[in-house]
This record gives structure tokens, sequence and C-alpha cells, in this order.
């Protein structure tokens, strides 16, 4: 099985491009609704853009817009919270200026914790509408390197702030990021600026203001689509599943690590990667005997978006498995931890909502409703409930159905396309 493209890096490949020094290419690129989000960003920025199936090309434009532009940034919190970064230092001073605005899901998540430690390196934002969320209006300004203390571990705060850190004066270092995802760290290192780890103190830091070279990458593909099916062929009996190309980024193979603690077979095959650089290979996952498992909050970076689809996995064990420092969950698409459990729940399964997380309490023999009656599984337009509730259906008796199939366009168009494929027929 293949798996799409990797959309942290697809994210990351478009918007790096504008402010590279010379064009950025790469091939297995993710094209889906939030990474187009980005694509259209950095197009509408000036940048040139070409896709031509999975190999993208973006080259920056000559200087940035000194005209007033807006950017509808859709769904995508990436796009969005990596762009303030890169407008903050990047747009020339006594420009109009970017405005950022996003669909109602959007517009209703945090932004505070961007925009308060860039306005501390001197970016100037300001809100639009309600204060904390978009829409806002980002201006150009002359940043000052700074050092930043997260409270929460977060991979598009820390990107946020070292994309500032390449246009601002002097050197601006993190702590706090620790376990978040390194994708820009990587990317950024392999573009020629140095990300100075500071001896493995868990400091990150760069030193502006500097221009990154150009990129040539193959995205490898994502382990947070490759998830839902591993789970789907952890609990369906006799199933075996292989991704291949995955990403081995140890930041992003939380789920893996938690699948095997729950007794499922993991092989991994033919790994590659340049060293120090994004590490790839194939993924077999086969079905056995679940047994609870545990995932507390120096878990949850390195499997965030995997949550959802592990909490079906855990209705599958023999016991209690506790999901715990997973509060970030309640301000993604939706409220993943009330959404989850309102669905399990619909099934007949054994789920308890904490502030922070779920307590499952399995096996559960899972049941839907009867033809005329499904259950309905409420997504509320959140892609990975509606792909989380779709691998719960493949083990529960009865009929169920989504409310919303179309939200998965948001990370995998094909994913109902795939899973069928992967289905023995009838």
């Amino acid at each position: 099985m293949a798996v799409p493209g990797d959309k942290s890096i697809s994210h990351r490949v478009a918007l790096f491009g504008l402010i590279a020094d010379g064009p950025c290419r790469s091939t297995g690129w993710l094209d889906s609704e939030d990474t187009r989000s980005s694509l259209e960003a950095v197009r509408r920025l000036g940048a040139s853009v070409t896709l031509d199936g999975d190999a993208l090309t973006v080259a920056p434009p000559a200087s940035p817009p000194r005209a007033a532009v807006t950017i509808d940034c859709g769904n995508s919190g990436t796009t969005a919270r990596l762009l303030m970064g890169i407008l903050a230092g990047w747009l020339p001073a006594g420009a109009a200026g970017v405005t950022l605005t996003g669909d109602a899901s959007l517009s209703g998540r945090p932004m505070n914790r961007v925009v308060d430690p860039l306005r501390r390196m001197g970016a100037d934002i300001t809100w639009l509408g309600e204060p904390g969320r978009l829409p806002l209006l980002v201006r150009g300004a002359s940043l000052r390197g700074t050092d930043h203390v997260l409270p929460v571990p977060s991979a598009q705060v820390k990107s946020a702030l070292l994309l500032a850190g390449l246009f601002a004066t002097g050197r601006t270092a993190i702590t706090g990021a620790g376990g978040s995802r390194d994708h820009t760290e990587l990317l950024l290192q392999g573009m020629g600026v140095d990300c100075d780890a500071a001896g493995g103190t868990g400091e990150l830091a760069v030193t502006g203001p500097v221009r990154p070279g150009p990129l040539d990458i193959r995205v490898p593909g994502d382990p947070s689509a490759a998830a839902f099916f591993q789970v789907a062929a952890a609990i369906v009996p006799g199933s075996t599943v292989t991704s291949l190309g995955q990403s081995l980024n140890y930041t992003r193979t939380g789920a893996l690590r938690v699948l095997k603690s729950a007794g499922v077979k993991v092989a991994v095959t033919r790994p590659f990667g340049a060293p120090g650089g994004e590490p790839a290979g194939d993924v077999e996952v086969t079905a056995a005997e679940i047994v609870p498992f545990k995932i507390t909050a120096p878990d949850v970076p390195a499997l965030v978006d995997e949550i959802p689809v592990l909490a079906v996995l855990a209705t599958q064990a023999r016991g209690v498995t506790v999901i715990s420092g997973a509060e970030d969950l309640r301000v993604k698409e939706s409220d993943r931890l009330a959404m989850m459990a309102s669905n399990l729940k619909r099934l007949g399964a054994h789920v308890t909502e904490l502030p922070d997380g779920l307590r499952i309490e399995g096996p559960t023999a899972l049941r839907g409703g009867p033809v005329d009656r499904p259950v309905v599984f409420e997504t509320a337009g959140d892609h990975r409930i509606a792909m989380a509730m779709a691998v719960a259906a493949l083990v529960a008796r009865g009929d169920s159905v989504l409310d919303d199939e179309a939200c998965v366009a948001v990370s995998f168009p094909q994913f109902f396309m795939t899973l069928e494929k992967l289905l023995p027929p009838g």
C-alpha cells in the first residue's frame, strides 16, 4: 500500500520555496485541500508554482509584495501559523501587509500561542476581529533575535519562530519544543541553515539574518495517514498491511511504538534516507491479540494526529487503556476527545472522557444499527474523526454511516478508495 506524501513536509516545501534563494523542488508532494492552502498562499505572494502530478517546484518572487494581499488559509492551521513567522520578517516595512483569514473551524482555533512570541521579536500583527483568532493583519517589521520558552511542545509554534528568526537580527533560541515534529529543522539544515541544537540541552536556535538555499527532496509517506490502515490491520483478525516508503522520523513514529506496546506485530523493512535527513522505509503491521496501553503527555507530540484511531484500537484491547496529556486535541479541527468519546459510545464502547484524554475499557463488540436505521457518526467536518470512525466500522456488526465523507479530502483525498482496495471482496 502506498500512502500519500507527508502533509507536514508538503506544507513546508511549498512555504519554504517562498523565501529560498532558488527554486525548491520535491516529488511525492501531497495534493490535498490543506496543502493547497499553502500552495495558493505562496502563489498569491508572488512565487512561481508548477505542480505536475506529485512533482512540485516553487520559485521565489523577485521581491515581497508591497500592495495589500489577502490569503485564505482554509482549514489549515499549519498554513496560517507558519506564514505568520515568515511574513513578520519577510515583508518590507511600510508595505500594506497581508491579511490571513480561514474557514469557520480555523477561525475558532487559538493563534495567541504564535502571535505573542512573534510580537516579542518586534512583529507587527493586528487582530482584525476577535483577539486571539483569525482574521489578522501582518505588516513587515524589523525583528530581533529573542529567547523563547514554549509552555507546550508545538511544531507549528516552533517552526513559526524559527522562520521569523531567519529574518531577525541576532540569535533566536527556543526551548520546550522537545518531542515535537522536527521537519522544519531538517529541511532548513538541508537548505544550508544552521539550526544550532546547543549541545543536547534541548534548545534550538538560528542566527539571522540568513537566507535558505534551494531544496530538492523526495517527500516520504505520511505516518498519520498510514496509521488508519495499520490500526485497521491490527483489529481485523488475519489482516496484514504494508505501508511503502513511510516516514520513519522518530518524532512521527509514536503510533508505531504504541502498536508494538499493544502487542501488535510491527516490522520495518527496506529502510532508506539520507543521514541527517528524513528517514523512511516499508512498515508491515499484522493483527494480533491486543493488550491495553498508555499514552501520556510526553508521548503526544509524536502521535497527536493518530490519537483518534488509537482510541479505536483501545476498544479492542483486553483491559483498560488510558490516554492523557492530550488536552490540545480539544482545539483541533474539532474537539477530538469529545467527538471520539461520543462516536465510540454510539457503537457501544465503554469510554470515559477525561479533561485531557480518554479512558477506554475493552474489548468491546462494537455494534452499528439495522440497515434502515444505521448509526450516524458525527464528524464536525474533521478528517481525522471521519477516518477513525471508518476504521471502527470495519469491526462493528450492523450498519453505520458518516455524516460527512468529503472532509477526508483535507489530508487524504483517496482514503476511501485506498480502504476499499485493501478490503477483501464482498
